[in-house]
């Protein structure tokens, strides 16, 4: 009887040395991963703190020029008075504060400004306060609205005169319930003045050195 030819073992050496040889490399290659993870990981590490930018002064609701009030009683005019205002010619400004006091028999608010020229203004009475362009409305908790446009407004990159943040909001005193600034848009920007008494008689008016807008809202005497 002829024997079936069988697969000298020699044949298989390559094979089973080819084995060992990825074996080992395989080894190699896991051994190596691990002494990779043992060192820092620049992703696990924790981030390093970057020098921490010192913020521009932000203005504020309360601006450092306090209101003069012997100037501006002697200035103001009759109550009622709500005409408008034109701003003049060379007028770049931007509003840096909004301020709010409480005086006998009325409520004081104050619009700062900086810049070159001089505001225009003109007063509105409405139900509610809505955001010029948005929409948005605004509760400043009162029956009514006043809101002040003021114009001859410029962007800050325009003026060089840091603006005051858009939002900004004042509490309120007596009859003026609390105010709002909307921040500029075309060349205008609104505040807001939130109304106890939706008939509360009013006056506005400017004053200069500092520049600044006055509205006095005068609350009941009954």
């Amino acid at each position: 009887m002829t024997r079936p030819r069988t697969r000298p073992r020699t044949a298989r050496r390559p094979v089973l040395a080819g084995a060992a040889v990825l074996a080992l490399a395989l080894v190699a290659a896991c051994g190596g991963g691990g002494t990779a993870s043992d060192e820092p990981s620049t992703a696990a590490a924790s981030p390093t703190a970057s020098p921490t930018a010192t913020p521009s002064p932000t203005p504020s609701a309360s601006a450092t020029a306090p209101v003069d009030d012997g100037e501006a009683d002697a200035a103001a005019p009759d109550w009622g008075t709500t005409g408008d205002g034109e701003a003049s010619a060379d007028a770049l400004l931007t509003v840096t504060g909004v301020r709010l006091g409480t005086h006998p028999g009325y409520d004081r608010v104050v619009v700062d400004l900086g810049g070159t020229g001089t505001p225009g203004w003109h007063v509105e009475r409405a139900a509610t306060a809505a955001e010029d362009p948005t929409g948005d409305t605004v509760d400043l908790g009162g029956e009514a609205v006043l809101t002040l446009y003021v114009t001859g407004l410029g962007y800050p990159f325009d003026t060089g005169v840091e603006e005051l943040a858009p939002g900004t909001r004042v509490p309120g005193g007596t009859v003026v319930t609390g105010t709002e600034y909307s921040g500029t848009f075309e060349a205008q920007a609104q505040v807001f003045l939130g109304l106890a008494d939706p008939e509360a008689p009013y006056r506005v008016f400017l004053l200069q050195d500092p520049l600044r807008l006055v509205v006095d809202v005068q609350r009941s005497m009954a």
